[in-house]
């Protein structure tokens, strides 16, 4: 692997992991902060906001740990970093 190969390959892993980690921080403590505002309703028997914070943010970090990995993926392979 090349020197500016492996320059690419970190520059485009670090700026994924910077984007996962500012998501991971939205949904993880600044929505939540703001969820007491959405009290005034509830959905099940829970009020909305716990439920749409509790719930929302499960999937969202799902979904993020599941996006990066196909990211990082696409990004080792156009680095020639891949095992196939």
């Amino acid at each position: 692997m090349s020197q500016d190969n492996r320059r690419l390959h970190w520059a485009k892993t670090s700026r994924l992991t910077y984007w996962v980690l500012a998501l991971w921080l939205l949904f993880g403590y600044v929505f939540p902060f703001f969820a007491k505002d959405l009290d005034g309703g509830s959905f099940l028997g829970f009020p909305l906001g716990y439920y749409m914070i509790v719930q929302g943010s499960l999937i969202v970090f799902v979904l993020l740990i599941v996006g990066h990995n196909f990211l990082q993926d696409r990004i080792d392979e156009e680095c020639g970093l891949s095992d196939e």
